[in-house]
């Protein structure tokens, strides 16, 4: 029997009208999802986009360009000069140097010890486990205000005003959500290698160094990111421990560039001396979104 009558009996008797009546249905609502979801995302980055496209047209105009109505998206002279006009306005290589050295220093500590102590809540057993994580769970609930005095007063006494410590020291402490999202993903690891990792001799300390750690590349790196980005981009925290201008992140220097005339701001220069600030963390996401993307997905698997 040839492949075709074979076929042809696979196929016999034909389906009914209200058969394939109910899969037309089905593919179109099918399409209609997917169209309905294209164009949700396509609107939503348009909303998040918009901003950062009117942000790049500013920083190429001139200042009365930026105050014209209707504005101009796409002005016809291209003032490249603001960019180094504004870098050199202020010390921004100072404030720079200052954010790169608070930022890396916290990612250290916080991808060092968050790692460690989610280790222990994800691979240890002992009583009152449970109660203690969900302990360090509920220390998000603290806004931050509620702790501004009297830390303040702390390092205050401590001498360590006007340095870099309040804000590198108290993240080598932890934080309750990155020692969530590594304690997700060291969940989704199998404990058959812990107990195939003891049978050879290793201790808790050698598991975390041998094996989870180096399965755990995509949470490290999520938890890299959400550091260097948050830390980059904190203004509140240095605005309260930092005094002098040498010791300025690049915040605070952009709002000490927005308010160091008593006239109007230029806006060009303000918005070209943003973009340069945010380059950092767009280029860290761009180069490591497929680790970032897939530490989130897979925190969220377990619970």
């Amino acid at each position: 029997m040839s492949m075709r009558s074979r076929a042809q009996e696979a196929s016999w008797p034909p389906p009914s009208a209200p058969v394939t009546a109910v899969r037309r249905r089905r593919r179109l609502r099918t399409t209609l999802g997917r169209v309905l979801a294209f164009v949700a995302v396509c609107l939503g980055a348009i909303v998040i986009l918009a901003p950062v496209a009117w942000m790049l047209s500013t920083s190429v105009k001139t200042l009365d360009q930026t105050l014209t109505f209707p504005p101009i998206w796409v002005p016809h002279t291209l003032r490249l000069e603001n960019y180094p006009n504004a870098l050199t306005a202020l010390p921004f290589s100072t404030f720079a140097r200052n954010s790169a050295i608070v930022s890396i220093s916290i990612l250290v500590g916080e991808v060092l010890t968050n790692s460690f102590v989610a280790f222990g809540f994800a691979r240890l057993r002992g009583p009152g486990r449970k109660a203690l994580f969900l302990l360090v769970l509920s220390t998000m609930l603290i806004p931050f205000p509620v702790l501004v005095i009297p830390q303040y007063v702390l390092f205050k006494n401590l001498g360590w005003i006007d340095t870099f410590l309040p804000l590198i020291v108290p993240p080598w402490f932890g934080s309750a959500f990155l020692i969530f999202l590594m304690r997700q993903f060291y969940m989704t690891i199998p404990r058959e290698l812990d107990e195939a990792a003891e049978i050879d001799g290793c201790g808790y300390f050698s598991i975390y160094l041998r094996i989870v750690l180096p399965l755990s590349k995509p949470a490290l790196a999520s938890v890299a990111i959400f550091s260097f980005t948050y830390n980059w981009n904190d203004y509140l925290a240095p605005l309260i421990y930092l005094n002098s201008q040498g010791n300025y992140t690049l915040p605070l220097g952009l709002a000490f560039f927005n308010g160091r005339t008593g006239t109007m701001v230029p806006w060009h220069q303000l918005m070209a001396a943003s973009l340069v600030t945010v380059l950092p963390c767009v280029l860290l996401f761009f180069f490591a979104q497929r680790f970032f993307i897939q530490g989130i997905v897979v925190s969220g698997v377990k619970g």
